[in-house]
């Protein structure tokens, strides 16, 4: 290793030094006469809020972050847009905090940008609602078991309506769907929205069937394209809806205000289909279970009288013991009868309900389903065919008749009666003799053909 002594050293000459302090405010002093007040976008996060009202967070972007202070922020403009994540823009002093050594921002107010703008826009929402109570659970209704008319509130071509009518149409082929086609997507759709809602809420009203649970939802899609679901005139609209709502608006990460005021949440148009019906073969199954659960109770309860019959004459009751259990054993017959009556006719309804539900499946099956739409198909060629012929042989007529009157006001007919017309060398008509000169060559039309004349 080789050392070199022979170069000269810094400390050998004495400098004047500035204190820490001093450089600090030397820097301070530049950043805000050069600098001063500006505005500043970005991301924020670290947000803070202490409780001396006075919130501290980063303000970053993809090349660097700089510290941010906003003393008094309730107070400030625009500070319920500052949340972890949203993208704003704020108005404020580059200055430096010398008890630490670092560049920071005191922000005075602040405003939603972009995407952020509309996340702030949710939240505040969100808060105004919960805190009027629209989310509370005991405002949920209970979803009906066994519904049997279906509302469903979305786009009449989105493939979110298929996927539902499919799934509906698997689990529960009795049910019957009624759709309000709306707009879910752009400007002033919420409010086609929420008019769709009211009109099922008030059906005796409107004249609509009265449906037995509604969902309102549609498929996927950017913030932007859901935001309908998060105006606050659907959000009323679902609170104030008498019949139980299943929201299902885009994915499963989806969230929307429409979920938190509905009365249940399902994650995707095709899981609320699934949660508002049973499926049939789980519902023939617990039919079934329940059948069986009856007649092991109906079977119990007879065993258990017939245990306690065996206890009294066990007993040995005098020589009363006849009238004694007379009126024990008439109770016991009476219960068995009203036990096997009952258990008689809940069988029997079980057995109406799955013969009705197998008829309304076969009358649903897809092959009947398409022959009556092929039938209908057919008579409606059949009447349009025979509308069709007849407005032909109408056209024919008319057509006839105008023929008739050409015929009878065209010239042809004025020759037949004697009449003629004289035209002049150009071929104009002569309508005054005064127009005649000596030597005029002349053609006049008449019955039988055209006769030429020189005028003397």
């Amino acid at each position: 290793m080789n050392l070199f002594t022979d170069f000269p050293s810094d400390r050998e000459e004495k400098r004047e030094a500035l204190p820490v302090s001093r450089l600090l405010r030397r820097m301070r002093n530049l950043l805000e006469i050069e600098i001063g007040e500006v505005w500043v976008e970005g991301e924020v996060s670290n947000l803070r809020k202490q409780g001396s009202g006075h919130w501290y967070f980063s303000l970053k972007d993809e090349g660097g972050q700089i510290v941010c202070a906003m003393f008094g922020a309730r107070r400030r403009p625009g500070s319920e847009v500052l949340e972890d994540g949203a993208k704003v823009r704020v108005f404020g002093e580059v200055t430096v905090y010398e008890a630490r050594g670092t560049a920071q921002l005191v922000v005075k107010e602040a405003e939603a940008v972009g995407a952020g703008a509309l996340q702030a826009q949710f939240e505040a929402l969100k808060r105004k609602l919960d805190g009027e109570g629209l989310f509370d659970a005991s405002l949920k209704k209970t979803l009906p078991k066994f519904p049997t008319r279906i509302g469903i509130v979305t786009s009449g071509s989105s493939a979110a309506l298929q996927d539902m009518i499919n799934v509906l149409s698997r689990r529960a082929p009795w049910v019957t769907v009624y759709l309000s086609d709306v707009l879910v997507q752009g400007k002033g759709a919420e409010r086609g929205i929420a008019k769709a809602i009211e009109r099922i809420g008030n059906w005796k009203e409107n004249g609509l069937p009265e449906c037995d649970v509604v969902i309102v939802g549609r498929g996927g899609g950017s913030l932007e394209d859901l935001w309908n679901f998060n105006e606050e005139v659907v959000a009323r609209a679902v609170a104030a809806c008498p019949i139980p709502i299943v929201s299902a608006v885009g994915h499963e990460i989806d969230f929307t205000i429409a979920d938190f005021v509905a009365d249940l949440r399902a994650p995707t148009p095709s899981a609320a289909a699934e949660l508002v019906v049973p499926e049939r073969s789980e519902l023939e199954a617990r039919v079934q279970t329940l059948g069986g659960r009856l007649q092991r109770r109906l079977e119990e309860g007879i065993r258990q009288r017939e245990e306690a019959l065996r206890y009294l004459k066990r007993t040995g009751v005098a020589t009363s013991a006849d009238a004694v259990l007379r009126e024990p054993m008439t109770r016991l017959d009476d219960a068995t009868e009203r036990l096997e009556r009952g258990m008689h006719q809940v069988i029997l309804n079980r057995e109406n309900l799955i013969r009705e539900l197998s008829v309304r499946c076969r009358a649903n099956r897809p092959s009947v389903v398409l022959a009556r739409r092929g039938e209908r198909l057919k008579n409606l060629g059949a009447r349009q065919e025979s509308a069709m012929e007849a407005n032909l042989r109408k056209k024919e007529a008319a057509l006839a008749r105008l023929q008739s009157l050409v015929e009878a006001l065209g010239p042809a007919s004025a020759f037949e009666r004697g009449f003629s017309i004289t035209m002049d060398p150009d071929g104009k008509v002569l309508k005054d003799a005064s127009l005649i000169k000596s030597g005029m060559r002349l053609e006049t039309m008449m019955k039988g053909g055209v006769v030429s004349s020189t005028v003397d």
